[in-house]
């Protein structure tokens, strides 16, 4: 089950690098600054010093390193978690997290901040702009806590 998780975290890590890659080399969408793609979807590049979608932001150095500590610490309980899991659906869960925490440390590490750029807005409603990290992770922390309020009662796992 182990294998699982951890192909599913990599496959995710692949996936955000790659198309970080793509909008910062290929699409240059620091130059540009932003690309509608549909009425409803632009391409908004947004070097994030906060966590997830902008919360939390770090300004400074010690806010970028304790970021990247508590991230890294973080990462590391989910990998412990993944191999103790043995229930599919939660291992899932718990690679999506893995692979988006991963690949979001490796911007912070590498540029200071986290490269986002997935921007969907409504009219004049703008939501926040993100990218496949932490979509990932969205979704694998939905899917835990979507397991763990309908598990039957009395069952060990999330």
């Amino acid at each position: 089950m182990k294998a699982f998780g951890f192909g599913v975290a990599a496959l995710v890590f692949l996936l955000d690098q790659l198309s970080k890659y793509w909008i910062l080399r290929v699409v240059l969408l620091p130059e540009r600054g932003s690309v509608e793609v549909l009425p409803f979807f632009r391409l908004t590049f947004v070097g994030n010093v906060g966590v997830s979608m902008g919360l939390f932001r770090a300004n400074s150095d010690l806010g970028r390193w304790l970021l990247v500590a508590v991230t890294a610490a973080i990462a590391g309980a989910v990998a412990v978690w993944i191999v103790r899991e043995k229930q599919r659906p939660d291992v899932l869960a718990l690679g999506l997290v893995l692979g988006g925490a991963l690949g979001n440390i490796v911007d912070r590490v590498r540029f200071g901040y986290v490269v986002d750029f997935l921007h969907f807005f409504w009219g004049e409603r703008s939501f926040w702009v993100f990218n496949v990290a932490d979509a990932a992770i969205t979704a694998g922390v939905l899917l835990l806590l979507v397991r763990a309020l309908t598990a039957p009662k009395g069952m060990g796992h999330a």
